[in-house]
């Protein structure tokens, strides 16, 4: 018969193996109890700050249970301290993306906005293009694959409509169309962030 340690003396791997077997999260409780100071550490060492280092925290362990069942792990402090460096990296290079997808946007702002498009301020307040462009990334995010796709090309890759049309195989209706709504949600988008300030 399976008997379990307890938990507070168990070694890492027969709190794992219990876990695996019993499927009774105390035991992944009591990896968060060990390790979590140490998973909070790697993550302020690449994001640098105290509040979002506290949330891969949750998020790490939150998807402990899983990849404990998914992967067999032989060093449990080494592979958690992976794991949290990858988690960290990936969310940077998320934040990386779309910072370099609101730059790349920049410069067509007046465009893909367009002069008529000002909310009811006044257009030259920097103050509101710098909160236009700050939310521009998340924005472009929002949008469907297709207006997406095809707003890059045109605009970031200086691409005519036949052009879109070859490359992504979507008909001339089709590019003309996506870009028109991609342009319109991107405008919504803002237009509703700026609303929720306001209020």
């Amino acid at each position: 018969m399976f008997r379990f340690k307890k938990t507070n003396t168990a070694t890492d791997n027969e709190l794992i193996a219990s876990y695996r077997k019993s499927g009774d999260n105390s035991f992944v409780g009591e990896l968060f109890k060990r390790y979590s100071h140490l998973v909070f550490g790697v993550c302020m060492k690449y994001l640098k700050d105290e509040d979002e280092s506290k949330d891969a925290v949750m998020l790490v362990f939150e998807k402990l249970p899983e990849d404990l069942k998914k992967y067999q792990v032989e060093n449990f402090k080494s592979w958690l301290h992976t794991t949290a460096k990858n988690h960290c990296l990936m969310k940077l290079r998320s934040e990386r993306t779309i910072n370099l997808k609101a730059e790349e946007y920049k410069k067509d702002f007046p465009v893909l906005m367009e002069s008529d498009y000002v909310l009811h301020l006044d257009s030259d307040n920097e103050n509101d293009n710098e909160f236009y462009l700050s939310h521009l990334g998340n924005a472009i995010e929002q949008l469907n694959n297709e207006q997406r796709t095809c707003i890059d090309l045109f605009y970031l890759n200086g691409k005519c409509y036949n052009e879109v049309a070859e490359m992504t195989g979507y008909s001339l209706n089709e590019v003309k169309s996506y870009i028109q709504n991609g342009k319109r949600n991107l405008k919504i988008f803002i237009q509703s962030k700026y609303e929720q300030q306001a209020k």
